[in-house]
């Protein structure tokens, strides 16, 4: 029905306020009848015609009987304008036009309803209680809660009549949907005062969802208050109320309040239902009170109530969060012998935290097993493990996993597409970086400030600041405004690119634009005035971060420090930790190995060590810079008992060294190796607490070269810890360094495999071309490590070499025998 065939419509209209007149027997035929040829004829206007001319009754009075029957509105419409018009119809009344209303509001036709009501309007015609009650109802069911508003004051101020409380309650229900929790309190209050005892206005679930929005809105005294006032009033507080109340205080962090109400609700003779557990749960979850949470289970399960997958999901997603080991294959096997199917959130949630842990082959194969249980996977499911690959450098992997999203038909978005962005520029792949924001423009998906600055922090890293102006150049053409973070990043661009005056120019454009640079600009321009030496400027930016009410962190503090040591002011450095510290901001991992640098550099090793062990204590964990700056002070100095002890002490930590930790081991070694072990050589040789030193002085006194003596000591040490694969990268680029891999070399790669498990494989990861002589070195030195073992053990790597050199041996002979017999 168009709404041009509404406004054509002219009833015979009768604007007397509607009372229903009684219904004759006769009457339920002729409806019956009515309804049934609409139906059931395509030409119905005739048969009607012919049906009602046979009656005594206009089809006028019947009409809203027969528009209370019919579903379909476009059916309705045209049989109000057939009757409208029609030669047996009188005034149409208000009980016509309100079935009307009740018709198009059920069938949500908006437009149309609204042409009726300016009709109702225009002539004078009052719909009823119910007929208003349905479309405000309709209205606010679907969202359009200022339309029920508006219809809403109208019916205050227009009729004498209330709305019932169901629509009341949809009103209410979707004005605190949307916070709009003063409007609804008005709302709640003329329901109050019209409801009375034949006309019901609110009811308990009234109540019941202005607790809820309060609770919402975080005022969850108002809600009890509410409760209180309202006891007896024709509202009795059931086990809802509470459960709006305890999911309030959950969500408010306040789990012992909420704990005391379902304390309470159970004295007071209510069972907790499934919504009761999972708000609780939520709350202890919060806090992290995982014991709480287990007698909770324990009671559900004792009630036979089965826990579903929105609380396990809730559970394991805390448990992750707080940091507790979530063992992945006995949680799923216990959700489902509890009779609860783990769905896609709770694969999702594993796979997340597995990411979070390192453990991408947990999460590889929790995706797997999602997709075997025939779960559809979405981006949350991808997104970690993007992120994850990219952080560790399998950057191919997650373009892999990019793909295999696109492929399933799932659109990844920014999220995704940053995660993967910020992956590869970690990975310093910042051509491949780019290349995704290609793809990324070629899916109809736009890079926003954040992807942008992390491209531009990727090319800054690498010196190409022209490529990175460019990008802000894009951003500005496709209107994504830069933001500080952006603008920071640029300013250290230009400070690595050596031009601080354009970095202090682009700082102050920054300002003059109106923004903020914060924290992270201020600290980019303090870092570039570090570098440059200019620490009375540093100092000066810090007073201006002060004026601008910006504390400074531990970033702003370690990067002056390093300043003052690297200008040698071990003064202006210790003033600063001082007031670090006074400032109660907690020093990091960068600011104590400045430090131990700063007293290094001058040959204060008490001090630098003194330093190192106040940062442990701190419980600041040193890192493989504090450990190479320790070894490599102690090595300059000749003291290289104490560089073993920190190299062994950083293994013993699970800190894997670098390049550098090597290079300044072997240079410290090799250079003070002549007078030093010229009166320490046995001490190195028998001290059997320092696997270094012990391997390194029995090399030296066998005679081997320096050089291999301190890269063969290494390679033991990292193999013994648990550090194979570093070792195995290491004696590959000892050929590089001019030191070719030899016995003792062999002997530590195949106590690495085999300390691995990996004894029966080892041939085809460490090669091996020794010949009798080295072979019986080799045994020599493996039975020396054996020395590290219990008493009365045989590693399995010294079976293996005595097996080989017995059979080189064995091979010799028979050589022999043949050379003696032919002559």
């Amino acid at each position: 029905m168009s709404k041009t065939l509404l406004r054509l419509i002219k009833s015979k209209a009768n604007p007397a306020p509607p009372s229903k007149p009684p219904l004759k027997p006769p009457i339920k035929h002729l409806v019956k009848d009515i309804v049934f040829i609409l139906h059931a004829h395509n030409q119905w206007e005739e048969n009607l015609e012919t049906r009602i001319s046979q009656s005594e009754v206009l089809a006028s009075d019947v009409a809203h009987l027969v528009l209370d029957r019919i579903r379909d509105a476009e059916l309705g419409l045209k049989f109000f304008d057939w009757v409208s018009r029609g030669p047996y119809s009188g005034p149409i009344n208000g009980f016509a036009y309100s079935s009307l209303l009740k018709l198009l509001a059920r069938s949500r036709v908006f437009s149309e309803m609204e042409i009726v009501l300016e009709n109702m309007r225009v002539e004078g015609i009052s719909p009823t209680r119910e007929a208003m009650s349905i479309v405000i109802q309709a209205y606010s069911d679907s969202g359009l809660v200022e339309k029920a508003l508006e219809l809403y004051h109208f019916v205050l101020k227009t009729y004498t009549y209330f709305l019932d409380v169901i629509a009341c309650n949809s009103l209410l229900n979707m004005l605190v949907k949307l916070r709009k929790i003063e409007i609804a309190c008005k709302v709640y209050d003329d329901m109050l005062e019209r409801d009375g005892a034949e006309d019901r206005c609110v009811d308990n679930y009234s109540t019941c969802i202005m607790v809820k929005g309060f609770c919402k809105e975080g005022k969850l005294e108002k809600g009890r208050k509410l409760i209180e006032d309202r006891w007896g009033q024709g509202c009795i507080p059931n086990i809802i109320f509470y459960n709006a109340l305890i999911d309030g205080y959950c969500k408010k962090g306040d789990a012992e309040t909420a704990n005391g109400l379902f304390k309470e609700l159970k004295l007071k003779g209510f069972l907790p239902t499934l919504e009761t557990y999972g708000a609780i749960i939520n709350g202890f979850c919060k806090k992290g009170d995982f014991e709480a949470i287990h007698r909770l289970l324990m009671e559900m399960n004792s009630r036979g109530l089965i826990v579903n997958v929105q609380v396990y999901n809730t559970i394991i997603d805390a448990r992750y969060k707080h940091g507790s080991i979530v063992k992945v294959v006995e949680t799923i096997r216990s959700m489902i012998e509890c009779g609860c199917k783990p769905d896609i959130v709770t694969y999702n949630t594993m796979i997340s935290g597995s990411c979070r842990d390192g453990k991408l082959l947990e999460a590889d194969q929790l995706l797997e097993q999602a997709l075997g249980k025939g779960l559809v996977p979405n981006k949350f499911s991808y997104t970690p493990l993007i992120h994850a690959y990219c952080k560790q450098g399998g950057c191919e992997r997650a373009s892999n996993l990019l793909l295999e999203m696109t492929e399933r038909g799932l659109k990844p978005d920014l999220v995704t597409y940053g995660a993967l962005v910020h992956g590869l520029v970690v990975a310093g792949e910042v051509d491949g970086a780019l290349t995704i924001r290609e793809k990324m423009l070629e899916r109809g998906v736009f890079p926003d400030a954040g992807i942008y600055n992390i491209l531009m922090s990727g090319l800054c890293k690498k010196f190409k600041l022209p490529a990175a102006k460019q990008l802000l150049a894009e951003m500005l053409d496709v209107n994504v405004l830069p933001d500080a973070f952006v603008y920071a990043t640029l300013v250290d661009g230009f400070i690595r690119n050596g031009e601080l005056d354009e970095a202090r120019k682009l700082f102050e454009l920054t300002i003059e634009k109106g923004m903020n640079p914060g924290i992270v600009g201020y600290n980019a321009l303090i870092k570039g005035y570090c570098k440059s030496g200019k620490m009375k400027d540093a100092m000066a930016c810090i007073k201006r971060m002060k004026k601008q009410h910006l504390a400074p962190d531990e970033f702003t503090y370690s990067t002056i420090i390093d300043g003052y040591v690297k200008q040698d002011d071990l003064d202006g450095a210790h003033d600063m930790f001082g007031e670090m510290v006074k400032m109660k901001c907690k020093p990091n991992v960068v600011t104590y190995t400045s430090l131990i640098n700063g007293f290094g550099r001058k040959g204060d090793l008490d001090q630098a060590q003194k330093i190192f062990r106040v940062m442990q204590a701190c419980g600041v964990v040193p890192n493989v810079f504090t450990y190479s700056i320790l070894i490599r002070s102690f090595c300059k100095e000749a003291k290289l008992i104490d560089a073993a002890s920190f190299f062994q002490e950083m293994l013993l930590k699970r800190c894997v060294p670098n390049d550098v930790t090597f290079n300044y081991l072997v240079n410290g070694f090799s250079k003070s190796v002549s007078h030093v072990i010229s009166e320490k050589g046995n001490e190195f040789r028998d001290n059997k607490e320092s696997m270094f030193l012990n391997f390194f002085g029995t090399m030296i006194l066998d005679g081997w070269a320096p050089r291999s003596a301190a890269y063969n000591s290494i390679l033991i040490c990292l193999c013994q810890y648990g550090m194979f694969r570093t070792a195995l990268l290491l004696s590959n680029n000892m050929r590089n360094k001019g030191c070719i891999p030899d016995s003792v070399s062999f002997v530590a790669l195949l106590h690495g495999v085999c300390l691995e498990g990996r004894s029966k494989e080892w041939k085809n990861i460490v090669s091996c071309n020794l010949n009798e002589r080295e072979l019986q070195i080799a045994v020599k030195y493996s039975l020396i490590l054996d020395q590290y073992l219990p008493r009365g053990t045989t590693s399995e790597a010294s079976v293996i070499l005595q097996t080989m050199f017995e059979e080189c041996q064995s091979h010799s002979k028979e050589g022999n025998n043949i050379q003696i017999s032919e002559s």
